[in-house]
């Protein structure tokens, strides 16, 4: 399209992202604000149609940050209701369940199992009664640059674009949010946060960031079978032993089980299918009968940054940082994110408003960094850096390290262990064992498609997909020849189909209203040739009690 003629915006700070980092950033600035008696404009823009409807996680919630940030949590109704019980730790073979000790990182004692999506709508009420401006809806789709190359904001997604790229009847421009700071607290992988990577070269010298996909379902269970405040992880089955991964169930609310499984995305063999391990592992005899009598309500995937402390990026460029889970913040150990996410913007938070009071007009974050070092955020995830790692040895060699490191080092080690980068890690289709995933039964196990429905997805269909591919070819040349088209299968939503092509060949189609946002196949894809960027506005999933 031509030039576009946009309306902009002047504030303080702008923040991209309402999730757990995102919201506490913009609270703590306020709160500064307010406590120093200045006058702060600070916008936070969110892609959802409302704050939470993008938010997936397990989720146990550690509430140190929450209480640094809010003493007084309890008394404001923060949606803490059931506190963590019981904890057990399984090993999985394909007929039997083994207890094994719990890792000390794993328990959960003083912690609370949520829903983080009704937590951050709960931030986002916090956040509009000080005053401070969340727009749910709106996307940041690109970076704003002043004439030095400095961040000095971004612009929000155009609405109304058709399928062509050409204006709609409703066609409506992007706005600009021009600002003296920009805080990025996109989540993993975020778009944005990907362009400023490359510009700013904020991985120079630091190993590659590793991944994993965490695929959600909620289930009303039978009342006889409910445990509030249990938590149960595993380990094994239905995973070979070099694949990473586990599960979680978590028994909270009124009769509510969090299930997901969770696998690292550097797993080998391309016949894989996170979501078909996903459903399988429901058939265990051990887990079965927990599902049996119930009903699943809900569903959901996001990606996870696993790669911990030796992948923290750079975080501070000419105008802006990064913060919460698109730096990387995530204790594998712990399997938690959220207390380390809204600390890390509790932090940048405070430095912004040092340098904001400090009246420049370009500031910088230059302290970010070092008070980083300083806070406990700092020790926990280097004490935690070795154990994700060490599964390259497979489970059992990585089980092992994981106790020495745990018990006998106490995260000290002298070494550091580096992660390899997770599209590097296919096999050759012909080199890999395929895998009989058996059907859906429609009661305890479920298609794709259905699952989906269960997200509440929605895209406008004609506008510009939000999945790009860089070449075209690729997918049929490279991804179905060599891999056997693994797109098809780690996509969690049936978005990537190979279809017939009507001259005797394939072609991919890309079934882009599916897409539920979890970031894998810019992550996962072997050629690193798809790039998704955000939709219009709203569009997506709208998770309820995620």
């Amino acid at each position: 399209m031509a030039a576009i003629a946009r309306e902009s915006l002047e504030v303080d700070v702008v923040i991209v992202g309402a999730g757990p980092a995102g919201l506490t950033a913009a609270i703590r600035l306020k709160q500064l604000a307010d406590a120093a008696g200045r006058e702060l404009a600070i916008v936070v823009l969110e892609k959802g149609s409302e704050v939470g409807a993008h938010i997936l996680s397990g989720a146990v919630l550690e509430p140190r940050a929450l209480g640094e940030l809010f003493p007084d949590w309890r008394e404001r109704g923060a949606p803490l209701a059931t506190p963590a019980r019981e904890d057990r730790f399984l090993l999985l073979t394909e007929k039997r369940a083994f207890r094994l000790p719990t890792p000390p990182q794993m328990r959960n004692e003083g912690n609370y199992i949520v829903s983080l999506s009704n937590l951050c709508r709960w931030l986002g009420e916090q956040a509009t009664a000080m005053g401070i401006d969340v727009f749910p809806g709106f996307p940041a789709a690109d970076v704003l640059y002043d004439e030095d190359g400095r961040v000095c904001g971004v612009v929000t997604k155009d609405m109304g674009v058709r399928r062509d790229g050409t204006p709609g009847p409703n066609f409506q421009p992007g706005m600009e949010l021009r600002a003296r700071l920009t805080l990025f607290a996109e989540g993993c992988r975020g778009h944005l946060t990907k362009r400023l990577t490359e510009r700013f070269r904020l991985r120079d010298g630091i190993g590659p960031q590793t991944y994993a996909i965490g695929i959600k379902e909620l289930w009303e269970i039978d009342p006889a079978k409910h445990e509030p405040g249990k938590i149960v992880h595993t380990v094994g089955w239905p995973l070979d032993w070099r694949t990473y991964g586990g599960s979680f169930l978590y028994h909270w609310g009124d009769n509510f089980l969090a299930y997901g499984f969770v696998i690292g995305l550097d797993y080998r063999n391309p016949h894989l299918s996170p979501f078909e391990e996903m459903q399988r592992f429901k058939r265990h005899p051990a887990i079965r009968p927990l599902f049996e009598g119930g009903r699943r309500i809900g569903y959901g995937a996001r990606a996870l940054v696993e790669g911990g402390f030796q992948a923290i990026p750079k975080l501070v460029f000419p105008g802006g940082a990064l913060i919460g889970d698109c730096a990387g913040f995530l204790n594998v150990p712990k399997i938690k994110g959220t207390h380390t996410a809204m600390k890390s913007a509790m932090v940048a938070a405070e430095c912004a408003f040092e340098a904001l009071a400090a009246g420049a007009d370009r500031p910088l974050l230059e302290s970010y960094p070092e008070r980083l070092r300083q806070s406990w955020l700092w020790d926990e995830l280097y004490r935690a850096r070795n154990v994700r790692p060490s599964f390259r040895f497979g489970l059992w060699g990585g089980l092992l390290y994981s106790g020495i490191d745990t018990y006998v080092l106490r995260g000290r080690a002298p070494w550091t262990f580096r992660h390899h980068a997770d599209h590097e890690c296919l096999v050759e289709a012909a080199k890999a064992p395929k895998i009989d995933y058996p059907k859906p039964d429609g009661r305890i196990t479920f298609d794709r498609l259905s699952s989906v429905y269960l997200a509440n997805v929605n895209h406008e269909e004609d506008q510009p997909c939000h999945l790009q591919l860089r070449d075209p070819e690729v997918p049929v040349r490279i991804n179905l020849a060599k891999y056997d088209g693994p797109e098809q299968r780690y996509c969690p939503a049936a978005v990537y189909e190979f279809v017939d092509d009507g001259k005797g060949g394939k072609r991919l189609q890309i079934n882009f209203q599916n897409c539920v946002h979890c970031k894998t196949c810019d992550i996962k894809d072997p050629t690193q040739n798809i790039d998704w960027v955000a939709p219009e506005g709203g569009g997506g999933p709208n998770y309820a009690n995620m």
